[in-house]
C-alpha cells in the first residue's frame, strides 16, 4: 500500500470517527433536553420560602391570630427544586421542637402533594380549596380549637410570651409512593406524630429525600 493510500485511509478514519462522536453528542444533548426535571447525582433537594429566610424571625403576617397572638395567620409561600428521581408525592410538615409540651408542636402538615407540584403559594394552607388537587391538610396540634378556621389548616407560630424564640422547622419529604396513608396503612385522621413516624421510619427506602429550613419567632 502506498504512502498516499495510507494517508487517505487515515484521513477517512478521522473524519468518520469525528462524525460518530458528533452524532453521539447530539443524541445525548437531545436526550437531556427532553428528560424530566429531577435531581442528578450532584443536585441537592432544596426547600425555601420567598416569605421566610432561613434563620430569620418569622413576620407577624404568618403568626397565629389567637391564644394571645395577633398575627395574620397566613401560610407562607414555599417552593422546592431538585426532587429525587422516582418521586411520586411530597409531604410537608411544620414543627416547633421548643414548645413546652414534652413532644413539640405541629403547626401544619400537607399530605399527598403531587410529584409535579413545585410550590405552595402564600395562603395555600388557609383553606382546603387552596391546596393542589389531591393534597390535603393533615391533623395538626390546633385540631378542634377553631384557631385556624378549620381542622387541617395552617396555624402560625405563637409561643408563650417571654419564651426564648422558638424554632420552626419546615420539612418537605419526597416519597416513592402516591399516597402516604395507603402505603403505610394509616388513616388520614392520624396525628402528625403518627405520620412523622411513617415518614422517618415506617416507609423505609420509600423515603427518597428530605429538604428543610428553620426560622424562629418569639414575643
Amino acid at each position: 500500500m502506498t504512502s498516499t493510500n495510507l494517508e487517505s485511509n487515515h484521513m477517512t478514519l478521522n473524519v468518520s470517527t469525528r462524525l460518530s462522536l458528533l452524532v453521539a453528542l447530539l443524541a445525548s444533548a437531545t436526550g437531556l433536553a427532553s428528560a424530566p426535571a429531577v435531581a442528578g447525582s450532584t443536585d441537592k433537594f432544596e426547600l425555601s420560602s420567598p416569605d421566610i429566610a432561613p434563620g430569620s424571625k418569622i413576620d407577624d403576617k404568618f403568626v397565629l391570630n389567637g391564644f394571645g397572638c395577633k398575627g395574620g395567620n397566613i401560610s407562607p409561600a414555599l417552593q422546592w427544586k431538585n426532587a429525587p428521581a422516582g418521586t411520586k408525592s411530597f409531604v410537608l410538615q411544620v414543627y416547633d421542637p421548643d414548645a413546652p409540651t414534652g413532644s413539640g408542636f405541629w403547626h401544619w402538615t400537607v399530605n399527598n402533594i403531587p410529584a409535579n407540584v413545585t410550590q405552595l403559594t402564600q395562603g395555600a394552607g388557609n383553606a382546603p380549596a387552596n391546596l393542589p388537587a389531591g393534597a390535603y391538610g393533615g391533623v395538626n396540634d390546633f385540631q378542634d380549637t377553631g384557631a385556624t378556621g378549620g381542622n387541617g389548616n395552617y396555624g402560625g407560630p405563637c409561643p408563650p410570651a417571654g419564651d426564648k424564640p422558638h424554632r420552626y422547622e419546615f420539612s418537605l419529604f419526597a416519597l416513592a409512593v402516591d399516597d402516604i396513608d395507603a402505603a403505610a396503612g394509616v388513616p388520614k385522621t392520624g396525628t402528625a406524630a403518627l405520620h412523622g413516624f411513617v415518614l422517618n421510619k415506617g416507609l423505609g427506602d420509600k423515603l427518597l429525600g428530605k429538604a428543610s429550613f428553620t426560622a424562629a419567632y418569639g414575643h
